[in-house]
């Protein structure tokens, strides 16, 4: 959900004017694909974020810093040694294409200024950040190699190198009718594909916005347009150029029913019509909440660990299936022990070594039904009734091992699920380093933790009802164990989804009894903070918290209770949403 290059142009322009002057005072990385920059300006402290994640790249400011990793990357602090203490000449645009600009001037030794330039190219999956002085690379966020690409490498030491600017017409700057005669001679092609090949910037949501703003369909071929058609998109390109030569205060989002940006934009959108637009005062406001809609920050670890739970819950359900298969297989001892026995009532009617199989009436059978014993000619007919017993002994005793672990098997499967859980609910870094240290304790990541001083303990999600009631979640399982036999008193009410893999909630009324109300609000977080979230009719237990103990040598977060109640609820969103921003 990038901006497209022209509605970078209104952009640069606000950035510059926010930032331009500024004196970098500290640089940070939160993650691996963004870094904020925390800029002194006369009067005033901003932050400038810029991010090159593949669903929304982009440059703007922000109103709160996310947190940060306890050990800075190592770009991080390359950016630090060159930039810090520097001072913005200013931000601009290359040209229309999707790449910014940020000049940043140094004091040197004889009162000689050089100037080191931050390129932000905010392309898609090919996004980067890259540092540059006098024409060389000094470092960048994405290293691309000759293996990654063999026209344009981007190294340490190597000369930058721009990208080729388009063969098209640059709006801001060509006059419409220069535009039109070229928009006209793509006769056959679609409309919004014609504005699209023959404007300089222009993305899809801009040339669609563009054939909206004439009346036009933007699937008319360019051939069927009539004077008068031609005469409303000249105006509506007239328009558009206008309302990027300067930032016009009204930056658009368009979101779909499920909150789902559709398209961004630093103008007014008018052309989905079906769904709603949002409207901010700056660009910068814009990206910051199509950054929150499209989850595009991420907290370090956090998606790596998502997919190491992912792959050995996988692994997991593998098993199982392949344990109660081997079971299913071991199922047929009991065959062995008949065989056995038949073959031990009949033994003397049989001859040592003389058939390859006998057939007998079953001593099992009510109706007299025969069974076929198949023998083995190179043993006694009493050695092949020590052999059927002998596998009928080890198909049972592996039976046995079988099952044993399979419920091991399904064990991990609850843990690893409750932890796949307890990623979905963490927002913060602590969250994540406890989660870390449960991994690494539980022998599923196979690294050394560390120890961090300033590392502080992660909190529970704190809300409060509308009669004034505290209600607690608990985000992971340790925080699930704090919570439940640290924080509780033994009055206070417990919740968890029945057999469902969740967060232990915890209702503070010391042994009062809460509202109907109250206690409905925390079962419907205890569903949301679960596996069963957006489900119907789910079943929540809840009991006094001192009916909750925790077995010797469980694994965090694994407990057991009494004397629950079970309630089957099904979340009223309204409601939910009302105190869930409590948190936001």
């Amino acid at each position: 959900m990038s901006l497209d290059g022209i509605s970078m142009h209104p952009l640069a322009i606000e950035l510059d004017r926010a930032v331009a002057g500024g004196r970098i005072d500290r640089i940070n990385q939160p993650n691996r694909q963004s870094i904020v920059m925390s800029l002194r300006l006369p009067g005033k402290n901003v932050l400038l974020h810029i991010t090159i994640n593949p669903q929304n790249p982009a440059m703007h400011l922000i109103d709160k810093a996310p947190e940060n990793p306890p050990e800075p990357p190592m770009f991080c602090m390359v950016l630090r040694k060159h930039l810090e203490t520097g001072r913005i000449a200013g931000v601009r645009q290359y040209g229309l294409d999707r790449l910014l600009m940020m000049d940043i001037d140094f004091l040197a030794a004889g009162g000689q200024i050089i100037t080191k330039s931050l390129i932000v190219e905010l392309m898609g999956k090919y996004s980067n950040i890259i540092l540059v002085q006098d024409g060389v690379i000094i470092d960048a966020l994405r290293k691309v190699g000759t293996n990654s690409s063999r026209v344009r490498t981007v190294l340490p030491g190597d000369a930058y190198i721009l990208p080729p600017q388009q063969d098209k017409l640059n709006l801001l700057e060509t006059p419409v009718d220069e535009v039109m005669a070229a928009i006209r001679s793509r006769g056959d092609m679609k409309l919004s594909k014609a504005i699209l090949d023959t404007c300089l910037g222009f993305g899809p949501v801009t040339a669609k916005e563009a054939a909206f703003g004439a009346g036009l369909p933007g699937n008319m071929p360019v051939n069927e347009l009539n004077e008068g058609d031609f005469s409303s998109l000249k105006g509506s390109l007239a328009e558009i150029a206008d309302s990027f030569r300067e930032p016009c205060g009204a930056a658009s989002i368009v979101i779909d029913g499920n909150n789902k940006p559709l398209a961004t934009a630093s103008f007014p959108l008018h052309y989905l019509t079906d769904e709603r637009t949002l409207t901010f005062g700056t660009i910068s406001e814009m990206l910051s909440k199509a950054s929150s809609l499209t989850g595009s920050y991420q907290i370090p670890d956090k998606d790596r660990f998502r997919k190491l739970v992912k792959n050995e819950l996988n692994r997991a359900e593998n098993k199982v299936q392949k344990l109660r298969d081997d079971i299913a297989a071991a199922d047929n001892a009991e065959e062995y022990r008949i065989k056995a026995d038949n073959l031990m009532t009949y033994q003397y009617q049989f001859h040592d070594r003389a058939d390859a199989e006998i057939t007998v009436p079953n001593i099992y059978s009510e109706s007299g039904e025969n069974i076929i014993i198949r023998m083995d000619q190179r043993l006694s007919v009493v050695e092949n009734v020590q052999a059927y017993y002998k596998k009928y002994d080890k198909l049972k005793r592996g039976k046995e091992l079988l099952e044993q672990q399979l419920e091991r098997c399904l064990e991990d499967i609850e843990y690893l699920s409750s932890i796949e859980a307890s990623l979905e609910s963490s927002t913060r870094l602590a969250e994540i380093n406890d989660i870390k240290s449960e991994l690494i304790a539980s022998g599923i990541l196979r690294e050394k933790p560390k120890k961090h001083a300033a590392e502080k303990q992660s909190q529970p999600f704190s809300f409060t009802a509308p009669d004034g009631t505290k209600i607690l979640v608990g985000k992971n399982n340790y925080q699930n164990d704090r919570l439940t036999f640290r924080t509780a008193r033994p009055g206070d009410i417990w919740l968890h989804t029945q057999n469902i893999p969740g967060s232990h909630v915890i209702l503070r009324c010391d042994g009062a009894d809460p509202a109907e109300e109250t206690l409905l609000l925390a079962s419907y977080l205890a569903v949301h903070f679960s596996k069963a979230k957006g489900s119907s009719k789910v079943p929540v237990d809840y009991t006094r918290a001192r009916f909750v103990k925790k077995p010797s040598g469980a694994k965090p977060g694994f407990v057991i209770f009494t004397n629950q109640t079970t309630l089957y609820v099904t979340p009223e969103q309204d409601a939910l949403q009302a105190v869930l921003l409590q948190d936001a």
